[in-house]
């Protein structure tokens, strides 16, 4: 399979914008002081998944393995709604334990099938967006319980509107590059999810390490 230099470039530029950013442990916006206007709420919800490095990993690997393997596009616009979901279940209260582990192991798995090279069904992704996307949305949520219905309003639009520019525009970037699964850009970006998925995974394991 051929090869585009230019977009083995911007493989390469996405995978060091990776590692260069610094991750943030509580992934605030506001310092950990809960948003209390609309906007707030809406910068909160709007940096919260560039904050973390984790966040931030997943929603680059869904965009490279839905632009290389030719996916739907409503694959990443499902992983938004399920986050958003799991902002929402946080807020009512719902007990979701052990979730920065699970979206640890999320990076780590993602990282793992775009690096592979391996074509996965349409089923297995959605199952693994749905999924991932409830646990993250879930994580988020921890920035925003107990605001007041405008800013907790605000920061929904927010996530909203970055994680799908960003998971959406990376998938059609990816996808005008012409590039396949088994190319060698897209699985680097791959490792380096991996890379940012196990550090996380190791931080909350040994949190003192």
């Amino acid at each position: 399979m051929k090869t585009n230099p230019l977009s083995f470039a911007a493989f390469l530029a996405l995978a060091a914008c990776l590692v260069a950013v610094s991750p943030a442990s509580a992934h605030h916006m506001m310092d950990g002081e809960l948003p209390s206007s609309f906007t707030q709420g809406l910068l909160s919800g709007l940096g919260h998944p560039v904050i973390g490095l984790d966040h931030l990993a997943f929603l680059i690997a869904v965009g490279v393995a839905v632009g290389v393997g030719g996916l739907s596009l409503a694959l990443p616009i499902l992983f938004v709604a399920a986050s958003a979901l799991g902002v929402w279940l946080h807020v009512l209260e719902f007990n979701l334990p052990g979730v920065e582990l699970i979206v640890a192991a999320s990076v780590v798995l993602i990282g793992a099938l775009v690096a592979s090279g391996r074509a996965l069904p349409l089923v297995a992704w959605a199952a693994l967006f749905g999924l991932a996307g409830i646990a993250h949305g879930y994580a988020y949520g921890e920035s925003i319980v107990g605001a007041e219905p405008a800013p907790l309003f605000a920061y929904l639009i927010g996530l909203v509107i970055i994680q799908s520019a960003l998971s959406v525009g990376i998938a059609m970037i990816t996808r005008r590059s012409g590039e396949g699964v088994a190319a060698i850009a897209p699985r680097l970006a791959g490792a380096v999810v991996v890379g940012v998925g196990l550090t996380a995974l190791i931080g909350q394991l040994l949190p003192g390490a």
